[in-house]
């Protein structure tokens, strides 16, 4: 074989054990973890191997209130709320922020909040657009509406999003090209080597997302996690119902709002999942406490980042 095919070979060896090395993200700083959690990410390479579905129901008697002033005030819905509740819980609960990619694990920089919806209300035909934010300590849930509601009234303001340019060139592609080209983006994912700027506009490279069946008047699902992507909490909100539940040894009739969760367990134990779950309870059932802003001289300000210990 002429020395410039082994020149050849060597340096495709040398790159391949190169992007092997490579453990610097720019979404994620690489946690040292037990052997035990390590080799989770060996056997189970897939999340949807490592997936585990969870079941909560909010009591929305408090919430339904709160959405009844918050609304006219700043459009609030209840898919504002189960976001930030859902960042408030991560926040306290910092382990459930994390994500696993080839194996190994990462802690997530940034709170990101992914969300589905329909350009148009009600309508079967119209696209869905996922809407990805970052949310910060800083950020109260009014001004984190205002945001929400701005992406919500560009997506349905029927111009062509930069998401809508580029699933249009795909669709030109030929089908065998168009496997190949996502192919090659996985491998890089896999190996570090995709760019700040394309995972920051990919709705599934978060820390969580969330589809509000309830607004399409339908029970939550259990979704799959993608394998594109990182994203390893997937939320299932339903429509709000009727239930019997048992107050004070008694059964009454409460109207709650079912969730449904889809977990990697890779990212960490039951006992995370726990305690994020329960304070995204807690959030809903006190919106008022919790989320704020409803007062004219802002003394309820409530901010979207840690609001109690972990185990509190």
């Amino acid at each position: 074989m002429p020395f410039t095919a082994w020149l050849g070979i060597g340096l495709l060896v040398l790159l391949f054990f190169a992007a092997e090395a490579k453990t610097s993200r720019p979404d994620g700083t690489l946690i040292k973890v037990h052997p035990y959690r390590r080799m989770l990410g060996v056997i189970m390479p897939g999340r949807n191997e490592a997936v585990v579905y969870f079941d909560d129901v909010v009591d929305v008697h408090e919430l339904e209130r709160y959405i009844e002033a918050a609304h006219p005030a700043f459009g609030a819905h209840i898919t504002h709320c189960v976001i930030a509740a859902s960042s408030i819980g991560m926040a306290e609960n910092p382990a459930m922020n994390r994500f696993m990619s080839n194996g190994r694990l990462y802690a997530r920089k940034g709170r990101w909040m992914s969300f589905s919806m329909k350009r148009q209300k009600m309508n079967k035909k119209a696209k869905l657009a996922a809407v990805k934010m970052e949310v910060t300590d800083d950020m109260s849930f009014r001004d984190f509406c205002d945001k929400v509601n701005e992406r919500i009234n560009f997506q349905r303001s029927g111009k062509k999003t930069k998401d809508d340019k580029e699933f249009s060139l795909l669709a030109l592609l030929p089908g065998w090209v168009l496997n190949v080209a996502i192919s090659f983006l996985k491998w890089a994912d896999r190996h570090n080597l995709l760019p700040d700027v394309y995972i920051r506009g990919d709705g599934m490279f978060t820390s969580l997302f969330v589809a509000n069946l309830g607004s399409l008047k339908m029970g939550p699902g259990y979704h799959h996690l993608f394998e594109w992507g990182t994203c390893p909490l997937f939320m299932m909100v339903g429509q709000v119902e009727e239930r019997v539940v048992v107050r004070d040894g008694k059964p009454t009739v409460r109207r709650v709002l079912p969730l449904r969760f889809s977990y990697d367990e890779r990212i960490d134990d039951g006992l995370t999942a726990r305690f994020g779950i329960d304070a995204f309870r807690r959030v809903l059932e006190n919106p008022f406490e919790e989320l704020g802003c409803l007062a004219e001289d802002g003394s309820d300000i409530c901010l979207l980042g840690p609001h109690r210990e972990k185990g509190e």
